[in-house]
């Protein structure tokens, strides 16, 4: 009888388990690109086979077992006698009989799959690494991530950036063959390689993170399965590299922000800022699992790094009562050691709204009016809406609705963009 609830079963297992299956696929066929289509290959026999005839007792087994048995028929096609061919056949106990198609008994084969819990460690972070590639650009590190560690369909990574399915597949594409002409191997860099290309998986989490947080378009201010997808690679990152004291400074600051997330919309959508917040909505076990991270990240004693610096400005905000309890001069403190290690017109934005509510709006302003001299962030309007809300505060109504009226003009997102016009009504 057909199961049903076939379908679902592959969404999920794919969903935990495609990184390892991937991963292993790339070990033993050397080819990162050729790991991920037997991969999509055996996800796809499995949406065929499954509802028909049952989910298997070892699902992600059997999806291993016929990615394998598709990689000796490539490598068939390649070359009958290829000797990496032979080893795999073996390793199979398939001789030069033919594997065309899935498995016999793919639920009996499956149980014959044993996975090293060492060797899926080292299997999935080089699929971090990989993906991350600085090789590649910044949006195709992104696509490639979700869709190969993270387990998500073109479709769903195309819903969550807000981009036409065939950008998505365009993207990846072009990732893989990027990849293959460089010559990037499938492995876990060298503890000093790895120490130099750990930013860029970083990063790439970050980003994730950051547009389920703050979506740039759209009419939606969170999208909480993206950030939730960010989280996961992170704690997934923490587990694998737990010496990394900044893998732990980014999972702190993701589960800190995280948390604020059930207040941070009301029941109509619409945002509701940081002072307005009701604080008791907060996850709080999220807010002890992030402190958990930031301790960890300060016990290895090398000092906080960027993630870290961000994660203790987290802490700040998650350990006050209210905004006027907050203590705005640690935070206008961190923010400054963040600007020297990793300086940027975004942290020196952050720092002088810090500034306004340690010390006014008069002390702030200087530090805006600066980062607007300079042409920073020219297409946000971040700068422009902090312009304007400090020259509201300091009664300047005239030069405030200049600003706002920019900021509403460049803010790409609906939700955010429904509170700048709030502010600018506000001024009658």
């Amino acid at each position: 009888m057909a199961d049903p609830t076939g379908r679902e079963a592959v969404a999920a297992v794919w969903r935990i388990d495609s990184a390892r299956i991937v991963g292993a696929l790339a070990r033993y066929t050397g080819d990162f690109a050729l790991a991920e289509d037997l991969g999509q290959e055996a996800l796809a026999e499995a949406l065929v086979t499954w509802p028909r005839e049952g989910v298997p007792r070892n699902p992600a087994g059997w999806l291993l077992t016929v990615g394998r048995r598709r990689a000796i028929d490539v490598f068939r096609r390649r070359a009958a006698r290829d000797e990496r061919y032979a080893v795999l056949a073996r390793d199979l106990g398939e001789g030069g009989a033919s594997s065309g198609g899935a498995p016999a008994d793919p639920v009996r084969d499956a149980e014959e799959v044993l996975w090293d819990p060492d060797r899926i460690d080292d299997d999935v972070l080089a699929l971090m690494f990989v993906s991350c590639h600085p090789v590649l650009p910044r949006e195709a590190r992104v696509a490639l991530t979700l869709r190969v560690v993270g387990g998500l369909t073109s479709d769903e990574i195309a819903k969550a950036l807000l981009v036409p399915t065939a950008t998505v597949q365009a993207r990846i594409t072009r990732a893989k063959k990027a990849l293959g002409a460089a010559r990037v191997p499938f492995e876990v860099p060298s503890a000093g390689e790895r120490a130099e290309r750990l930013g860029s998986v970083l990063n790439v989490v970050y980003l994730i993170f950051t547009e389920g947080s703050s979506a740039s378009s759209g009419d939606d201010l969170l999208r909480p399965g993206l950030a939730g997808e960010a989280q996961r690679l992170a704690r997934v990152l923490a587990r694998l590299v737990p010496e990394e004291p900044e893998v732990h400074g980014l999972l702190a600051l993701l589960e800190l922000t995280a948390a604020r997330f059930p207040a941070r919309t009301g029941a109509d959508g619409r945002p509701v800022l940081l002072e307005h917040q009701d604080r008791r909505r907060w996850d709080r076990a999220a807010i002890r699992r992030g402190r958990a991270a930031l301790a960890r990240a300060e016990r290895a004693g090398r000092g906080l790094g960027a993630y870290g610096l961000q994660a203790a400005i987290a802490e700040c905000h998650a350990l006050a009562p209210s905004v006027g309890a907050t203590d705005w001069e640690r935070v206008v403190l961190v923010y400054e050691a963040l600007g020297r290690l990793a300086p940027s017109p975004v942290v020196d934005l952050n720092r002088a709204v810090a500034v306004s509510m340690a010390r006014g709006p008069a002390a702030a302003l200087p530090i805006v009016d600066g980062l607007a001299a300079a042409g920073a962030l020219p297409n946000s309007h971040l700068l422009p809406g902090v312009r304007g809300e400090l020259l509201t505060r300091l009664g300047r109504t005239g030069e405030a609705r200049v600003e706002l009226e920019l900021a509403v003009r460049l803010c790409g997102n609906g939700s955010e963009r429904s509170v700048l016009e709030g502010k600018l009504a506000a001024l009658g």
